[in-house]
C-alpha cells in the first residue's frame, strides 16, 4: 500500500510547498512532484509591483545623499545625487538613479532593511558602511548598510552604483 503526502514539515519553506511524495509498501520515499513554489503560484501573485511612474514623482525630482566610510579605494565620501534629472556630486549619477529606479516598486520601500527573521550566511564583507539620506518618490529616506552578513552583501550589491562596487 503507497501512501501520497504533503511533506507538512517542509510546507513553510515555499520552494518544498508543491513538493508530494509517495510512500511504498517497503518505506521507499519517491517524489511525485518537484514543481518550483513559483511556478505552481498563481499568476497575479509571481507578477511585480509595477514601478513608480514619472508623473508621481515629486516636482523637483528625488535627491539623496550618500556618505561612505571605510570603502577604501576613494570610494570614501559624501556625494549627493539627485534624480530626474540625473545629475549631482556622485561619480556616475545617471547609473545610480538607474539602480534605484530599477529596485523601486509600489508598495514596497527599496532601501527597506534586512528582515529581522532573515536567515543570513555568515559571512563578513569588510568594514564598508553607507549611510543614505533624502527623499525618494515623494519617500523620506534615512537607512544605513554594512556588509556584515551574507544578506547585508546582498542588500548593498542590490545599489551598486549608488553605493561603490566591493568585494571581489
Amino acid at each position: 500500500m503507497s501512501q501520497v503526502t504533503r511533506l507538512g514539515r517542509f510546507s513553510r519553506f515555499t520552494q518544498f510547498a508543491p513538493l508530494l511524495v509517495a510512500v511504498g509498501s517497503v518505506g521507499a520515499v519517491v517524489p511525485l512532484s518537484a514543481v518550483p513554489a513559483a511556478a505552481s503560484a498563481p499568476a497575479a501573485l509571481s507578477l511585480a509591483a509595477p514601478p513608480v511612474r514619472d508623473e508621481d514623482r515629486p516636482a523637483g525630482g528625488d535627491h539623496l545623499t550618500v556618505t561612505v566610510r571605510n570603502a577604501g579605494g576613494g570610494a570614501d565620501g559624501t556625494y549627493e545625487v539627485d534624480c530626474h534629472p540625473s545629475r549631482g556630486s556622485h561619480p556616475d549619477a545617471g547609473a545610480a538613479c538607474a539602480v534605484v529606479d530599477r529596485n523601486t516598486r509600489w508598495g514596497r520601500d527599496a532601501f527597506a532593511p534586512v528582515p529581522k527573521d532573515s536567515v543570513c550566511t555568515m559571512q563578513y564583507g569588510g568594514p564598508a558602511t553607507a549611510h543614505v539620506t533624502g527623499t525618494w518618490a515623494g519617500r523620506p529616506v534615512d537607512t544605513t548598510f554594512d556588509r556584515s552578513s551574507g544578506c547585508a552583501i546582498g542588500r548593498w550589491d542590490r545599489l551598486v552604483p549608488l553605493l561603490p562596487r566591493l568585494g571581489f
